[in-house]
């Protein structure tokens, strides 16, 4: 481990159009499992210009209306008038959904993995919801940005949005935060020094709080200028294309598989719940201070093909008695993660902007005392 590093992460506000793809892919997932639980979807969106597809696989009793569900997210988020760019109620919104394939479906039907793949599930000590501090700054400074926009304080504001955060770290740990990046759609009315004033006063400084106390990050605000055309006419969205938005920030390695328009039998979903559900518990335990688990499974299969934990060297147990009790302490099965989490709930439109992880409601993300205590058992 490097005793002194740079390290950044980003994130992106819900307006931002691969960000408004994840939330349609999901908000039509969840109507379909709100009628039927174990609806088989596989939905993806692309938007751009004055146009959205939905396009994707589903088995389910469910009838829905996915135009008029994609309408309602696009009005939530704010593109629902043509100065932002994009006015649902004027796009061309086409549906062309069809039934999920007969052999994937019959794949799955027993509890096996509705895929192959790898999943990664990672926690540290960065903060206290295990995660890393880059990733969590970034997803905070972007949600204040929308919560500004909305509640009319920076009316100026538009739906899109990124940010990036750049830390220093010591012997594994976060000491500084050097730099912040957010570039915000913004309309005519407003200068970039305006601007400026705005987004440090009211977003930066009240997030970074305790980190800009002794030394002042470099602040980057709109580097390229001004940023009035934005959304899905100034770039196409596409669900699942921010995956280490997604997951940690680019902290440990991705699968490679998205999450947001898949239900719970698609393990490239539920399995990474399953993987940060066990990395927490690992470091929340005290066995470690980072903790990487990476799962694999085979299409059809119920069994984990393999399962690893990576501590960077700062474990306090034998590694192999944690894997000798997995299967007692952790659900790794598909039918077990699906039914430890409730996943077969329309919990996932809240999931699909500021991240998969970190936020305590969703059920992954809490921690079982019953199992702290037997994992604090094995600390050597």
């Amino acid at each position: 481990m490097n005793n002194r590093f740079q390290f950044t992460s980003e994130s992106v506000s819900a307006g931002h159009p691969d960000k408004v793809a994840d939330q349609i892919s999901d908000a039509i997932l969840d109507a379909y499992l709100a009628i039927d639980p174990f609806s088989k979807v596989a939905c993806e969106c692309l938007i751009t210009t004055n146009l959205l597809i939905i396009a994707g696989e589903v088995t389910s009793n469910a009838k829905i209306d996915p135009i008029e569900i994609a309408k309602g997210v696009l009005k939530g988020i704010g593109y629902d008038n043509d100065a932002v760019g994009f006015n649902c109620n004027k796009a061309i919104i086409q549906n062309v959904i069809h039934t999920q394939s007969r052999e994937i479906f019959n794949s799955v039907v027993d509890g096996g993995a509705g895929d192959q793949g790898i999943m990664f599930g990672h926690a540290c000590r960065d903060t206290k919801e295990w995660m890393p501090l880059a990733i969590m700054l970034s997803h905070q400074i972007v949600e204040k940005l929308h919560d500004l926009r909305k509640d009319k304080t920076l009316p100026w504001l538009r739906p899109d949005a990124k940010s990036q955060v750049t830390l220093t770290y010591e012997n594994g740990a976060p000491v500084s935060v050097d730099k912040v990046v957010v570039s915000t759609q913004h309309d005519e009315s407003i200068s970039q020094a305006d601007i400026r004033t705005a987004v440090i006063e009211k977003v930066l400084e009240p997030i970074l709080g305790e980190w800009i106390t002794d030394k002042k990050p470099e602040y980057l605000i709109n580097p390229s200028g001004s940023f009035t055309i934005g959304g899905p006419h100034g770039d196409t969205g596409l669900t699942g294309r921010k995956i280490v938005v997604d997951t940690y920030g680019g902290s440990c390695p991705h699968g490679g598989g998205a999450f947001s328009g898949k239900d719970p039998s698609k393990v490239d979903r539920s399995a990474a719940y399953a993987a940060r559900y066990i990395a927490k518990h690992l470091v929340a335990s005290g066995l470690m201070d980072r903790c990487t688990v990476q799962l694999s499974y085979a299409i059809g299969v119920s069994e984990p093909t393999s399962i690893h934990f990576e501590s960077y060297g700062t474990h306090r147990c034998d590694l192999s008695k944690i894997v000798e009790l997995i299967y007692d302490l952790f659900p790794v099965r598909p039918n077990q993660i699906i039914d430890a989490f409730q996943l077969r709930n329309p919990i996932y439109a809240q999931t699909a902007a500021y991240g998969h992880f970190g936020n305590e409601n969703f059920p992954w993300e809490k921690l079982d005392d019953s199992i702290l205590i037997k994992l604090k058992a094995l600390a050597k």
